[in-house]
C-alpha cells in the first residue's frame, strides 16, 4: 500500500552507492589510515622538496678552487675584518663586505673579484664588473653565466695557440694572505720597453734642445751683425 511504501527507508549502504557503501564496510582502519598516508604522500613529498631547495646553499661561483674551504663555514667573515655574513648571503647580488668577500660571482661590488677557472688554460681573475656584463671575458664563458648570451669555450684553442707561439705569454695566479696577485710576463719584457721609451724620449729631448740652441745661436749672431751695423753707421 501506499502508506507502507512511504515508511520504506533507503538502507545507509544504498544511500552512500552501492559500491562505497561495500568498500567502506570491507576495509579496516588500518588500510583506512594506509589510504590516508598514501594519498598525503605527494603533498608530503612536494614540501620536502621545497624545504630542501629553500635550504640548498649557493652555488661557488666565481671562487678559486683553492678559497673554497675558506667560504665552506655557515657564518664566514669578510676579508678586510669589517665584518661578517651567512652563507646563504653568498653572491645574493647584495655587497655586505666592503671588499666585496660576499659577492665574488656578482657585480654588487665594486671592490669584488672574479675568479675564472678556464678549464684547458690558465686561470684569470677578473673585477667583478665584468660579470654578466654581455662580454666574454674568461675564455671558458663562466662569467656569463647569468647573462643569457652565450660564449663559446675558447680555452684548448688560446692554450695551443699559446704553445705554438713558444710561449708568447705566461699568466701566474698566486694567493698571498688571501689576495689574488696576477703577474703576467711577455717575451718582449715590459721593463726593456719602458727603457727603449725612456731612450727614444731622452733623444727626442736632445734633438729639441739642439733645435732650440741653433735657433737661439742664430738670432744672437744676427742680433750681434745688427748691433755692429748701428755702430759703424754711428761713427
Amino acid at each position: 500500500s501506499a502508506d507502507e511504501m512511504r515508511s520504506w527507508s533507503c538502507p545507509d549502504s544504498l544511500r552512500s552507492g552501492p559500491i562505497e557503501g561495500r568498500i567502506q564496510r570491507q576495509m579496516t582502519p588500518r588500510q583506512q589510515s594506509r589510504r590516508l598516508v598514501s594519498s598525503a604522500a605527494p603533498a608530503t613529498l612536494l614540501l620536502l622538496l621545497l624545504a630542501g631547495a629553500a635550504d640548498a646553499e649557493p652555488p661557488l661561483v666565481g671562487v678559486s678552487p683553492q678559497d673554497e674551504a675558506y667560504f665552506a663555514p655557515q657564518v664566514i667573515a669578510c676579508r678586510d675584518g669589517s665584518g661578517s655574513f651567512p652563507r646563504s648571503r653568498l653572491n645574493d647580488g647584495y655587497c655586505d663586505c666592503t671588499d666585496g668577500t660576499d659577492e665574488p660571482g656578482t657585480s654588487a661590488c665594486p671592490e669584488g673579484k672574479f675568479y675564472c677557472i678556464n678549464t684547458g688554460d690558465l686561470p684569470r681573475i677578473l673585477f667583478s664588473s665584468f660579470v654578466n656584463d654581455n662580454i666574454c671575458d674568461c675564455c671558458d664563458g663562466s662569467d656569463e653565466y647569468e647573462s643569457g648570451i652565450h660564449c663559446p669555450n675558447t680555452c684548448k684553442k688560446r692554450h695551443d695557440t699559446a704553445e705554438t707561439d713558444n710561449g708568447v705569454s705566461e699568466l701566474s695566479v698566486a694567493h698571498l694572505g688571501g689576495t689574488d696577485i696576477i703577474s703576467s710576463k711577455h717575451t718582449l719584457d715590459i721593463e726593456d720597453l719602458i727603457q727603449k721609451l725612456r731612450g727614444l724620449r731622452m733623444a727626442a729631448v736632445i734633438e729639441l734642445g739642439v733645435v732650440v740652441c741653433i735657433f737661439v745661436f742664430y738670432f744672437a749672431r744676427r742680433s750681434t751683425r745688427a748691433r755692429r751695423r748701428q755702430y759703424i753707421l754711428k761713427r
